[in-house]
């Protein structure tokens, strides 16, 4: 399966390099959370300025959405349940174990498996229209609700309005609803600055993974492990009962549905947490175990339904 092998392969040369250039103090502690400041208020808005701008909506409000935000949702509830009932976390470190159980490394693993497995990477999209204009806005609100000292109805309401990735995601999405043509004197610099979003949270990414051995008691081991499960094994379950049951798909569409599922847990998890220092541990193990992992996940997706 040389596409999930060659997209896992990429990402994981880039997060070698950051976790080296820490591991060996070529870059010191105070880079990483450089790094992940610039990309959180800099390239990664660019970076969602550009993929949404670029993005053909009306498609994308097909079957493959719907499928994408309700699996996404019952993996989510399904955490903050579990968490309620048996881990006792904070909202905050919950919401972030909900993301890192149902947010998808759709960009930079799910294009090279997608052509692999179906021979187009049109369904994922779809998928990175979801995560951007519903996912993200939703779980950095709450991250930023829980991570202040006082929660008010006013907080709530301007929460996503301060947010520079969920301004950015939304002018993407009035580019792309109007038609209009970005003048290349805004654009090009705007595609300059995404550019370095990808490499930047990953070697951020990398970084983090020098400071200690992943999965360490008190950590949040017990919730890093399961939503690992979630993300690897649950999901792709709940997007096939859905997909056969509900939406009535058959053959290379469920197909490729489910390997979307299947994918692992997105680095802009981590990201997200960084800036509100609140379950970035957990975050950081369960985009390690589910990259490391998903090859296995991905190869029995497609020996079951290819």
């Amino acid at each position: 399966m040389g596409g999930v092998v060659s997209g896992i392969l990429i990402v994981a040369v880039v997060i070698a390099v950051g976790y080296s250039a820490a591991r060996f103090k070529v870059l010191t502690p105070d880079v990483q959370g450089a790094l992940t400041r610039t990309a959180f208020y800099i390239t990664n808005p660019a970076l969602l300025f550009t993929v949404v701008a670029g993005s053909d909506i009306g498609a994308a409000l097909g079957v493959d959405a719907p499928l994408a935000l309700l699996s996404a949702a019952a993996i989510g509830l399904l955490y903050c349940l579990l968490s309620f009932l048996f881990f006792r976390r904070p909202v905050a470190e919950t919401a972030v174990g909900a993301m890192a159980s149902s947010y998808a490394n759709a960009n930079n693993i799910g294009i090279p498996v997608s052509l692999y497995a179906v021979g187009t990477a049109q369904h994922v999209a779809p998928v990175l229209l979801v995560q951007l204009l519903v996912m993200a806005p939703f779980y950095l609100s709450v991250l930023g609700v829980a991570g202040g000292a006082k929660v008010s109805w006013k907080r709530i309401l301007l929460q996503p309005f301060s947010n520079p990735m969920i301004i950015a995601s939304g002018l993407g999405l009035l580019v792309a609803m109007t038609g209009w043509a970005v003048p290349d004197l805004v654009q090009k610099p705007v595609d300059m600055l995404a550019g370095a979003a990808v490499p930047m949270v990953l070697l951020a990414f990398g970084m983090s993974l020098a400071g200690k051995a992943p999965l360490q008691k008190g950590d949040g081991r017990v919730e890093a492990v399961v939503a690992t499960l979630l993300k690897l094994a649950g999901m792709p379950v709940v997007v096939w009962l859905l997909g056969r049951f509900v939406f009535g798909l058959e053959g290379q569409h469920l197909l490729a549905s489910v390997i979307m599922a299947a994918l692992p847990t997105a680095q802009n998890v981590f990201l997200f947490a960084s800036p509100y220092g609140r379950g970035m541990t957990m975050a950081r193990d369960v985009i390690l175990c589910t990259t490391v992992l998903c090859v296995g996940a991905l190869l029995v997706v497609a020996w079951l339904l290819g």
